[in-house]
């Protein structure tokens, strides 16, 4: 009996730990998907940056779904942003312009409609993620 379980126990001996790359490999997958969701919300909606989801997006399939990432890299609008950072691992400077314009105003826009208590909270999260876009590198055209 004690040989049955031991020999039920070991029927992968040269895969250790399969099942938690599994669960490791959905939770990346979970990852890419609610990311690529919050960019194409942000395309809608000004307050959120697309590209930096996108870019998320593709770091998380990569990790967990092959097939995923292809579809992301290959994609006409989204997958030639994923590629030049990749190459470049810059952001042209029109964009980053653009990133900050649409922030400003949409925390404008936002702090116009939020409770007093709130209003600052977009302003914020749009700070932080102006000077992180700031920080990295510029790519000249």
């Amino acid at each position: 009996m004690q040989e049955g379980r031991k020999a039920g126990r070991d029927r992968h001996p040269d895969r250790p730990g399969e099942e938690s790359g599994r669960l490791l490999k959905a939770l990346w997958l979970a990852a890419g998907a609610l990311s690529l969701l919050l960019g194409l919300i942000g395309v809608f909606l000004p307050l959120l940056p697309t590209v930096p989801f996108v870019l998320l997006a593709a770091f998380c399939f990569s990790r967990g779904s092959a097939r995923w990432e292809r579809w992301l890299v290959e994609h006409p609008r989204f997958g030639p942003w994923i590629l030049d950072w990749r190459r470049h691992r810059a952001v042209p400077l029109r964009a980053k312009q653009l990133a900050t314009v649409m922030m400003a105003l949409s925390s404008a826009v936002a702090a116009f409609h939020l409770p007093l208590a709130w209003c600052w909270v977009p302003a914020a999260g749009c700070t932080a993620a102006a000077v992180w876009l700031w920080r990295l590198p510029t790519k000249r055209a």
